[in-house]
């Protein structure tokens, strides 16, 4: 008997290895794939980053919030600006009050401080510091709204077709959605478009001030070849992570979201490299994402399940890509990296980094979805853009500056009101004019004028109100530009 009963228990261990092999073989182990069925928030998608073969895929095109995964983007903007020559790792950002008041992660830095733009690509890769994704978004796009507004329309430029940005960081926010699918597209663009940028992703460790900032992805050392990327948390999201693999000519990008702690998603990772990572390809067949230059995209060849970009532009929606379709130059984000004057700074976020209007529509137009349709150059009004920061005035500046001296015809004036920058003298005064006769009475003794602002060989003019003698006079006028569907801005001189 005592032999027959361990022969009956030999046969049932056997049964069950052979149960977990089978399970194994299937792509998941039980632990996994069990959880997987259970979890709502869960999605997978490893992709071979040298021909294009999606290896797994689970949940892949589902909407998901990228929580920190945004400052991949964040990165990608940062990287783009550094690429173009638009800003140098060594540039201070000015810290705003706003940014130094994001909740944590963060670096904890103090309101009128500065950080460069290398610390705070560190800050990113590294402590994924809330404050300092906020610290790069105003000075590259002069506030975190607009900056969302680039971020979304370079994602659709490089065939992130399900994503939608509402701020830097990650941060909660119901309207910030991705995919598992897109986050990997970003992640083979990150590789393929800034490979001299894209070694800050490896960074272990960096010392900031005498403080360590230690990388919270710890897949770096648990799997050999892993170079990145990045990790991120929201209650909402669960546990994300985005892995990058180059070794022995195979590369491999990875994305788990939704985990149920930050080490079952770190495990599950790894569970997908060891498995997929001998099943890549050494061999290349060109670009996978759209080229960075929006003139000449290239198709993405992402394959199957979900839409896939295709080579028609994507129409630019930010208000500085509106300004360089119709006259060939990028403005206000030219003159947002001028260094900071030293005489007599500016108060606030000038309105000169957002109100480049055009046209201005009856109502103001809510958050725009990239679109495909004719550009506004053919004639397509376009929307004021919004005042950074939602605020009159702000005490503290967010991004660098430079204001050319005033006109000898500009009237003296405590404070002025602007309204909009034009890249011509006679369209700011015509909208000043337009302006004063719908707004009537708060501006009845108002003075129109315009004051130039030079960015190497660009003039823009600022289209202005002056007379005003408080700051109370001047909210007053701004407030009743707002109620006529104007964007304002309050400025002391």
């Amino acid at each position: 008997m005592r032999s027959q009963f361990d022969g009956l228990k030999t046969a049932a261990r056997k049964l069950t290895r052979m149960i977990v092999l089978a399970a194994m073989g299937a792509g998941l182990s039980l632990t996994h794939a069990a959880g997987a069925d259970a979890n709502p928030k869960y999605a997978g998608f490893v992709i071979d980053a040298n021909n294009g073969q999606v290896l797994y895929s689970e949940n892949a095109d589902a909407p998901r919030y990228p929580a920190s995964l945004t400052k991949m983007m964040t990165l990608y903007m940062t990287f783009d600006a550094l690429k173009s020559g638009r800003i140098s790792l060594g540039n201070q950002m000015p810290v705003s009050s706003y940014a130094a008041g994001r909740p944590p992660s963060k670096l904890g830095l103090k309101t009128g401080s500065t950080l460069t733009v290398e610390e705070g690509i560190y800050a990113l890769v590294t402590k994924s510091a809330n404050d300092a994704a906020v610290v790069i978004a105003e000075f590259l796009a002069g506030s975190e709204s607009t900056f969302a507004e680039q971020m979304t329309a370079k994602a659709r430029r490089i065939g992130m077709r399900a994503t939608t940005f509402r701020n830097a960081n990650g941060l909660p926010d119901n309207a910030q959605r991705t995919t598992a699918r897109d986050m990997a597209t970003l992640g083979i663009a990150l590789r393929e478009h800034f490979p001299e940028y894209y070694k800050y992703f490896s960074t272990r460790s960096y010392s900031f001030r005498g403080r360590r900032l230690g990388n919270h992805n710890r897949v770096l050392g648990r799997f050999q070849g892993t170079d990145g990327i990045k990790t991120g948390y929201i209650n909402a999201s669960g546990f994300n992570l985005v892995s990058s693999v180059a070794r022995d000519g195979k590369r491999l990008v990875a994305v788990v979201m939704g985990g149920r702690s930050g080490r079952s998603r770190d495990d599950h990772m790894v569970e997908l490299l060891n498995r997929y990572f001998p099943k890549a390809s050494t061999r290349g067949t060109g670009p996978l994402v759209a080229s960075r230059s929006s003139g000449n995209a290239v198709v993405a060849k992402l394959p199957a399940r979900g839409p896939l970009p295709d080579s028609r532009p994507v129409v630019p929606t930010s208000i500085d890509e509106r300004i360089a379709l119709a006259y060939g130059s990028e403005p206000a984000a030219a003159i947002a990296r001028l260094p900071e004057p030293r005489s007599r700074p500016l108060l606030g976020k000038d309105a000169l980094r957002a109100a480049l209007v055009q046209e201005r529509p009856a109502t103001r137009t809510p958050f725009p979805e990239p679109s495909r349709s004719i550009p506004a150059a053919f004639g397509i009004p376009l929307p004021p853009a919004a005042i950074p920061g939602g605020k009159d005035l702000d005490p503290t500046t967010t991004g660098s500056v430079v204001a050319s001296a005033a006109p000898a015809s500009a009237p003296s004036s405590p404070w002025v009101v602007q309204i909009a920058a034009t890249p011509g003298a006679e369209q700011a005064m015509a909208m000043l004019g337009e302006a004063k006769n719908k707004v009537g009475g708060p501006l009845s003794s108002a003075k129109p004028f315009t004051e130039t602002v030079k960015s190497g060989s660009q003039t823009l003019y600022r289209a202005r109100f002056a007379g005003f003698s408080s700051k109370d006079e001047a909210w007053s006028a701004c407030a009743a530009l707002k109620r006529n569907a104007y964007n304002c801005y309050a400025v002391a001189n």
